[in-house]
This record gives C-alpha cells, sequence and structure tokens, in this order.
C-alpha cells in the first residue's frame, strides 16, 4: 500500500444518501480532504515515463499499469481485468457493481499513456520529475491525461469504494500514438455497456471556467504529387520553359484558401458557432501568434476552429535550403490534413478535397492525389438527463453555469463507444484547461482545476443516481 493510502482522509465518508436520492452538502468537504492524497498520488504517476509510441522501452507504461491498478484496488475497485490487443498496450478494465438493481451505469474513460517530452532543453524541470509550480504541478503527462485517471480513482474514494451508480472504468494505454482500441468497443459492447460516460480528456476553455466539450472535428490526411521532369536540370539553361514541380505544387496549393485565409474547397461544411470560444488576444497567445501577424480566415473563431473546416499543409518534400542547386525541381510532394466540420462524414470531405485537386492543372500540369486516414468528428445531443446532471455537477464544482465549447481535434475512441452503445450520453469534461501545454514543454496541471474536476465528477455520480432514483426519464 503506497503512503498516500495510509492517509486517514482518503476513503472520506460518502454524503449521498441512496434511500433518499438527496445530495447532501458534504461532498465539497469530502473532495478537500481527498486532495492531498489524489495529488501525492498524481505525482508518482506522472514520475513514470509511460511513452507507449514505438521506440520507447514498454516497462514504464507497465509500471504505470500496476500503479494504478493497485490504486484501484486501494478505492475498493475488486472486479479488474486487462484487455490486450495487438500491437497495443494493455487497456485497464474495471466493473463496480451498481448498488441497486435500477441504478444507472457509468463508464469512466482515461488514459495512462502521455506524449514525449520532446526538447528537454525547452522544460524548466526535468518533464518525469514531477515539479510544484505556483499553483499546480509540471510534468508531462500530468494534464494529459493523469490528472483525469486520478480524478476517477478520486471520485471512487470519495464514496468508499461504493458508489451510488454502477462503475466500468477504461484506462487506455495507448490512446496517444493511437491503437487497435480505438475500433474495438463496437466489436465487444458488453464491454462498455452503460447508460452514460465520462470521457475525462478534455477541459475546461480557460481555468475556472466549467465547459462541456460537446463536438469534436473530423479528419483526413492526403498526399499530393507533381512530376514534371526526368531529372533536375540547370535552371540558367532550361528555367523559364521547363516546369517546375515545386512550383506546379505551390500553385496548387495556394488555390485552397481564399483571399481571407478561408478553405476554398467546395464541399465542406461550414456552421455558425454558438457555444462559447476564445477571445481574439486569448487565442494570440495560446497558439503563439507572432506580433503584428493576423488570423487566418473570416468570421467567428468557433467557425474556424470547430465547425468549419481547416486545411494545414503537415509535410512538404523538396529541396531543403541549405542543400539547395541551381536547378529546376522535378519532383515535389505535400502531406495535407482536413478537419472538417463534426456532422460531416470525414470521407465526403476527403472526396471533395481530392476532386479539387485532381481538377486542377497548374502550368497543365497534372497532379497525383493519394487520399490517406479519415477520423470522424463527433457531435453530443445535449437534452438526457446525464447533461442535465453533469451541468449540476459543474456549476457545483466551479461556482458558475458551464459553457459548450468544442474540440478542434479528434477523439477516435469516441466514435466507438458511441457505436457501441448507441443510446448511452457521451460527457467530455476534465481536469485540463487550454493553457495547460498539452503536449509541449512545461505541461501542467492546477490544483484548482484538479479540484474541481474531482468534485464535478463526484458530484455528477451522486446527482445521476438521484435523478435516476426519483423517477427521471431516461
Amino acid at each position: 500500500m503506497n503512503q498516500a493510502a495510509n492517509d486517514p482522509h482518503r476513503h472520506a465518508r460518502h454524503t449521498w444518501h441512496a434511500r433518499s436520492g438527496v445530495v447532501a452538502p458534504g461532498l465539497e468537504s469530502t473532495v478537500d480532504a481527498l486532495m492531498d492524497g489524489v495529488s501525492a498520488d498524481l505525482k508518482r504517476l506522472a514520475a513514470i515515463p509511460s511513452i507507449a509510441f514505438p521506440g520507447f522501452s514498454p516497462e514504464p507504461v507497465l509500471e504505470a499499469r500496476d500503479l494504478i491498478v493497485a490504486l484501484l484496488r486501494d478505492a475498493g475497485v475488486t472486479d479488474i481485468g486487462e484487455l490486450n490487443l495487438p500491437g497495443t498496450a494493455p487497456v485497464i478494465t474495471a466493473t463496480v457493481p451498481p448498488p441497486t438493481p435500477d441504478a444507472p451505469t457509468v463508464l469512466l474513460y482515461g488514459h495512462y499513456d502521455v506524449q514525449p517530452p520532446g526538447d528537454e532543453r525547452l522544460w524548466d524541470s526535468p518533464p518525469f520529475e514531477p515539479t510544484g509550480i505556483e499553483g499546480g504541478i509540471r510534468a508531462r503527462g500530468i494534464a494529459d491525461d493523469k490528472a483525469n485517471v486520478m480524478v476517477h480513482i478520486g471520485a471512487l474514494r470519495a464514496f468508499g469504494g461504493r458508489p451510488p451508480v454502477g462503475i466500468k472504468i477504461i484506462f487506455e494505454g495507448q490512446e496517444e500514438y493511437g491503437s487497435a482500441f480505438d475500433d474495438y468497443p463496437p466489436t465487444d459492447p458488453d464491454l462498455v455497456a452503460c447508460d452514460a460516460m465520462v470521457i475525462a480528456d478534455t477541459g475546461n476553455i480557460r481555468p475556472g471556467t466549467p465547459t462541456l466539450t460537446t463536438a469534436l472535428r473530423g479528419s483526413a490526411d492526403l498526399l499530393v504529387e507533381a512530376r514534371t521532369l526526368d531529372a533536375a536540370v540547370h535552371s540558367g539553361q532550361y528555367g523559364g520553359a521547363a516546369p517546375d514541380a515545386l512550383l506546379t505544387l505551390l500553385k496548387a496549393l495556394a488555390t485552397l484558401h481564399d483571399v481571407h485565409g478561408d478553405v476554398a474547397v467546395e464541399g465542406l461544411h461550414r456552421a455558425p458557432w454558438h457555444g462559447t470560444t476564445f477571445s481574439d488576444d486569448e487565442f494570440r497567445e495560446l497558439a503563439g501568434v507572432t506580433r503584428g501577424t493576423p488570423l487566418l480566415g473570416s468570421g467567428g473563431l468557433g467557425e474556424r476552429l470547430w465547425s468549419g473546416p481547416a486545411l494545414t499543409v503537415i509535410g512538404l518534400d523538396a529541396p531543403p535550403v541549405d542543400r539547395a542547386a541551381s536547378a529546376v525541381v522535378p519532383y515535389a510532394r505535400a502531406k495535407l490534413n482536413l478537419r472538417v466540420h463534426p456532422r460531416q462524414d470525414p470521407k465526403e470531405a476527403l472526396a471533395a478535397l481530392v476532386r479539387h485537386l485532381e481538377r486542377l492543372r497548374p502550368f497543365g500540369v497534372s497532379l497525383t492525389v493519394t487520399p490517406g486516414e479519415t477520423g470522424p468528428g463527433y457531435e453530443a445531443a445535449t437534452d438526457g438527463p446525464a447533461y442535465r446532471a453533469a451541468a449540476t455537477a459543474l456549476r457545483r464544482a466551479w461556482g458558475r453555469d458551464p459553457v459548450h465549447a468544442a474540440g478542434g481535434g479528434s477523439i477516435p475512441l469516441v466514435n466507438g463507444l458511441a457505436k457501441a452503445v448507441p443510446h448511452a450520453e457521451i460527457l467530455l469534461f476534465g481536469a485540463e484547461d487550454s493553457l495547460s501545454n498539452l503536449h509541449g514543454p512545461n505541461e501542467r496541471v492546477l490544483f484548482s482545476e484538479l479540484r474541481g474536476a474531482l468534485l464535478a465528477v463526484t458530484a455528477f455520480l451522486a446527482e445521476y443516481a438521484a435523478m435516476h432514483h426519483a423517477g427521471a426519464p431516461a
């Protein structure tokens, strides 16, 4: 048993009364009494470099798995399993049966693997030495997603291992790199069968603003290339008439956006965004936009980031500047990443982009277009009992009404879960915030967000159980 487990407040007495269905006011003090233990265990977990990428040792991933299993057992969970799929780090599974036959079941999701640290010279402290900062802790993976794993474990501690709902746990070990688990849930729906899910791999749009992520953009990749010559030729002797492949490709890429920077590909959906978004100044700071550089596109930021398409050139094969010769380029290739409206089929969107590029004849040259992988977006229905319970819980945790935001990135597993359990409500919230530096240097989590997320999940479980006990419509 770990040292934090000896904390006398670790399994504080819960304050939800199953018989009456009343959510008592003592949850705040229960959560506050748990914070020291949750924070200590979070530091232990964040000290493990559990990077599930090729080229990294698998041992730290297994070490993180073992610690989480031990923490679950200490929180009172006895039915713990493991799912092993080809080429995939272990998926921790666990079940806590519902206290009564009519109690709902909630699935709690998180992942215990992390991104590589990148250039460690850019960190203010070693990435796998959790370091205290003002109001929080800095370490790789501490926000994405180990804080959220500890939020779920902390919620179980808050109820002494006997929550007022049935619980299913999925803690994934290879989310960041991607794995066979993304497509697995529809093949085994019993594993994830539930009434509602809390996907804790997101967080607040800004610290202190409770946020439900209600939409995720879909994605697609594509390669486009131009071949014009058998080999490079002297730019002095042949330039001006010999077709330059790089110029050809650049002319094609320039057609993808209009003069304002909006995507100009016919068939890609864009709609107004009615939820909360960033201010321009917030976004400039978050994205690190160079002073004096205008933002791309027109219209609201929500449309540009979440409910409209985005096209990015993420790679370019061309002669590098430091090895450039005075020659006409015979071959050039670009990789494009497309993000699409949450409700648009990404395959349909990718087909529209392919059509656009194949119709072009820059300088009369045909392009070779190769479609890549796609990932669907997601848009949540927000009018069910779980969303009502979550709104109440987040309001209680942060003292203000929650807002709805979206994620510009994709979480492929969400769609797999939605297919496996189509009737279940999917809630995305957690301990991260937009300033956490996810995937970048000096990633951090704030104690205020950790405490808020822990209280929110705990209050959600109690509130959702109370609603079912009172006969709320499912």
